[in-house]
C-alpha cells in the first residue's frame, strides 16, 4: 500500500481494533470452530480460502474444517484450485479404486508441473490419507471425492482423453488426435506461443477442439462402464476447450483470461454438483482471491469476476459461505519469480493499517475467528482496507507495493480466520529428502 493509503487506513484503526476485540472469538482448537460450523448450517457451498499457496496453517485448518463438515454436515466432495488429472489420481486413491497407487507418496510424486508444492505437500497427504480411511466405511458410490477445478492442464488432459478413447471410441479418438496435432507446435511453454500465434490467426485450433468436445459429449451415453471415468473424460474435454480460449485471451490486456479461468472453475463445480446428485454439497479450497467476492475489492472496477462472486450470484438460495484467511507474520513456501526454485521465505509483520495488523492488535497476538454477520453494518468497516495476498511468486521486500488488496472484509467473506503467526508448508519435492515424513505428521488430524 502507498503511504497515503496507510494514513487513510489509520483514521478508524482504533475503532476497528476495539470492534474486533469485542466480536472476534478465540481459535485454538477444533472446538473453537463451533460458531463457524453452526453458521454454515445447511449451506451447500462452503468456500475455504488461503492468503498464500504455501502456508502450513491454512492447509491444516482447512482440513480440520473439512473433516467436520464431512462428518457432521454430510458434504459430498472437495474441489480445489488444482489440475484435474493430478487431483483425479488423488480422488481415485482416496476412494480406494484398484490400481490407484500403493501409497500416498507414490501418488503425490506424480505432481510434476511447477508450482508442485501447492498440492504435493504433506499437509494435503495427511488429509487424503484421513479421507481414504474414512471412505472405507462406505460403498464406492457414496465415498467423498477430491477434484481439481483449474484450467491449466491442457496437455495432461489431452493425453488422458486419448488414453480413454483408445479403449472406448475409435472415431472420437481420431478427432482428438487431430486436435492434439494442431497444438503440437505450441507445446513447449504452457500456451504462451499459442497465445502469440493466435494474435495472427485468431481461431487457430479452436475448430478442432470444439469438434472433439462435441463428439465426446454426443457419445457420453455410450461410455457407461465407469461413471466417474466418463465424468473425467468429459471434464478433460472442457478443460481443453476452455484452456484454448484462455491461451487466446492471454495475449490481450484486461480481465478476459482471469474471467475465463474462474468461470471454468464455476462450471466445473456445477458439473460436479450435478454428478453427485440433488443433495450434493461441495467444499472448495482456493486462494482468497478466488473465493472472496470480487465485488468487495478493486477487482470489480477492473471488470474481473471470481468464483466467490459467481457462486453467490447463482446459488444464494442454496447457501454459499466464504471463509477467508489471513496472518500477521511467519514464513511461506514460494518462488522469487515464475518457475524459480521453491524456497522458504520469511513473511514480515503486516503493515500498519492493514486488516492483518488490526487483527493482531485486537487479539493480542492470538488466533481469531470472526463471523461477519456480527459486524457487517458497522460504518468503520465499510471502506477499503489493505488485505495481504501472497501468490506462488513472492518478494517480501516489495510486498507493500503489490501484495495488499484493498478490501471491504465483511462484504468479501462471510467468516474470517486470522492466524497470528504462520509457518511454511511441508513440500514433498522441495529437497532430496522430501520424502521424509515431518515429525508432527499428520499434524493432529
Amino acid at each position: 500500500m502507498e503511504a497515503s493509503e496507510n494514513r487513510n487506513n489509520l483514521i478508524n484503526s482504533s475503532e476497528i481494533v476495539a470492534l474486533l476485540n469485542r466480536t472476534a472469538t478465540p481459535l485454538q482448537n477444533t472446538e473453537d470452530l463451533n460458531p463457524l460450523i453452526d453458521h454454515i448450517g445447511d449451506a451447500k457451498y462452503v468456500l475455504l480460502g488461503e492468503a498464500s499457496h504455501g502456508t502450513h496453517e491454512y492447509y491444516t485448518w482447512r482440513a480440520k474444517i473439512t473433516q467436520r463438515l464431512i462428518q457432521e454436515k454430510g458434504f459430498s466432495f472437495v474441489g480445489v484450485e488444482g489440475d484435474w488429472p493430478d487431483c483425479y489420481r488423488l480422488n481415485r486413491y482416496a476412494k480406494g479404486y484398484l490400481d490407484s497407487g500403493k501409497d500416498i507418496f507414490s501418488v503425490m510424486n506424480e505432481f510434476n508441473r511447477w508450482p508442485t508444492w501447492i498440492w504435493a505437500n504433506w499437509e494435503t497427504a495427511a488429509f487424503i490419507d484421513w479421507l481414504k480411511v474414512f471412505n472405507e466405511n462406505f460403498p464406492i458410490d457414496q465415498r467423498i471425492g477430491f477434484y481439481g477445478l483449474d484450467i491449466y492442464s491442457f496437455r495432461e488432459s489431452m493425453n488422458s482423453i486419448i488414453q480413454y478413447l483408445e479403449k472406448n471410441d475409435p472415431k472420437a479418438l481420431a478427432i482428438a488426435k487431430t486436435a492434439m496435432k494442431c497444438f503440437e507446435p505450441y507445446n513447449k511453454d504452457e500456451g504462451q506461443s499459442y497465445a502469440r500465434a493466435s494474435s495472427y490467426v485468431p481461431e487457430l485450433c479452436e475448430k478442432e477442439i470444439l469438434h472433439m468436445l462435441s463428439e465426446i459429449i454426443k457419445n457420453v451415453p455410450n461410455y457407461n462402464h465407469d461413471a466417474e471415468n466418463v465424468l473425467s473424460t468429459k471434464q478433460n474435454a472442457f478443460i481443453a476447450r476452455n484452456a484454448e480460449k484462455y491461451y487466446r485471451a492471454m495475449i490481450k490486456r484486461g480481465s478476459a483470461s482471469w474471467n475465463i479461468r474462474d468461470e471454468h472453475m464455476v462450471s466445473t463445480i456445477q458439473r460436479l454438483m450435478k454428478f453427485h446428485g440433488k443433495d450434493a454439497k461441495i467444499i472448495v479450497w482456493e486462494h482468497n482471491t478466488h473465493i472472496g467476492d470480487a465485488r468487495a475489492t478493486e477487482m470489480a472496477s477492473e471488470g474481473m469476476v471470481n468464483v466467490g462472486q459467481l457462486l453467490r450470484e447463482q446459488n444464494s438460495t442454496e447457501g454459499v459461505v466464504a471463509v477467508g484467511f489471513g496472518s500477521y507474520k511467519g514464513s511461506v513456501v514460494a518462488g522469487r519469480e515464475w518457475g524459480d526454485s521453491m524456497r522458504k521465505i520469511k513473511v514480515p509483520e503486516a503493515v500498519v493499517g492493514s486488516w492483518e495488523h488490526a487483527f493482531h492488535l485486537a487479539g493480542n497476538g492470538k488466533n481469531k475467528l470472526l463471523l461477519m454477520n456480527k459486524v457487517k453494518d458497522e460504518k468503520c468497516l465499510s471502506s477499503y482496507i489493505g488485505h495481504r495476498a501472497i501468490g506462488v511468486v513472492y518478494n517480501p521486500e516489495h510486498e507493500r507495493f503489490g501484495n495488499y488488496v484493498p478490501t471491504i472484509l465483511p462484504k468479501r467473506y462471510d467468516v474470517f480466520i486470522f492466524i497470528n503467526e504462520t509457518s511454511a508448508l511441508h513440500h514433498i519435492h522441495i529437497q532430496p529428502d522430501g520424502n521424509q515424513i515431518p515429525e508432527t505428521y499428520p499434524f493432529g488430524m
